[in-house]
């Protein structure tokens, strides 16, 4: 089923994890309890993500398999365009469409960061927008984009990041899943002034809990979120080197923050799963317990 047909035929509000294919023995052994357990929540999809320059191409397109076709799950695509040309392209795309997958999130992509001679195809698109070109008219596949509360890292501008925006909307983008905020004024001011530019389409906040101080740090890093005073505070008062206290912080907070989206009009939450399931299952039973899922 395609994503607006889900919020449209949805009484509650959705949610839905990311999960992203294991690079490791020990990572694949994580991830498939993680899968078992979060299937068994019953999300209303899934995402799997894509790697840079197509790093993960087969690992994202067995993961997409294995939660579609073994625990039937709806499934979103990630699919980072850079790097590859029209037929790399085409292709990853031709095999997610015979796949049954109706859903793709597209987003530009990154350099692979362990790649350094990695040279990109000279036709490849350089921005999202360009991709969505490429795609819609190819494909029946209910197409999202990024959107970024804070403002996209390299964009010079709140306003500018969301004139691009615009544009890849315009381009035919159905839905939008937002960059994680730590503070949810973040996300309710991007959503007013996305309806003021005249975006229409859903809006889905990201959710990323904290699993550690120091994945947390580096993960906002690399994406411009604020750290607030409230969590660097909440943290700084925990028993120092006490690993559960910070896990039950991450639950405790993010689990306010999702009762606060929701109360707000989110049409749902995307849990950035991080591959991990105690977390994401706390929050879930929390928010079913309060009758808010």
């Amino acid at each position: 089923m395609k994503l607006t047909e889900v919020w449209n035929t949805k009484n509650k509000p959705t949610v839905s994890f990311e999960l992203f294919p294991a690079r490791s023995e020990k990572a694949a052994a994580r991830l498939e309890k993680t899968i078992d357990i979060l299937a068994d929540l019953q999300p209303d999809f899934a995402s799997v993500t894509f790697g840079a320059g197509g790093s993960t191409r087969e690992g994202s397109y067995q993961l997409l398999k294995k939660l579609k076709d073994e625990k039937e799950l709806e499934v979103v695509g990630y699919f980072a365009g850079y790097g590859l040309g029209p037929q790399e392209i085409s292709s990853v795309l031709d095999s997610y469409q015979a796949l049954g997958i109706e859903n793709i999130l597209v987003v530009r992509g990154d350099t692979p960061h362990n790649q350094e001679d990695f040279t990109p195809h000279p036709d490849s698109f350089a921005h999202a927008s360009e991709l969505m070109v490429f795609i819609r008219p190819k494909y029946d596949f209910c197409l999202g984009v990024a959107g970024y509360p804070e403002g996209h890292i390299e964009a010079s501008s709140r306003e500018e990041d969301l004139e691009f925006l615009k544009l890849k909307v315009s381009k035919g983008a159905e839905y939008i899943i937002a960059n994680y905020a730590y503070d949810n004024q973040y996300f309710f001011d991007f959503v007013e002034r996305s309806r003021e530019a005249g975006i229409t389409v859903p809006i889905l906040p990201g959710l990323m809990p904290i699993y550690s101080e120091k994945m947390m740090d580096s993960l906002a890093g690399l994406c411009g979120a604020t750290i607030t005073n409230q969590i660097r505070q909440g943290l700084a008062d925990l028993p120092e080197g006490d690993k559960q206290a910070v896990l039950d912080f991450g639950i405790e907070f993010a689990y306010q923050q999702c009762k606060g989206l929701l109360s707000g009009g989110a049409p749902g939450v995307h849990i950035y799963t991080m591959d991990r399931w105690k977390t994401t299952s706390e929050i879930v039973r929390r928010l079913r317990a309060d009758g808010i899922l």
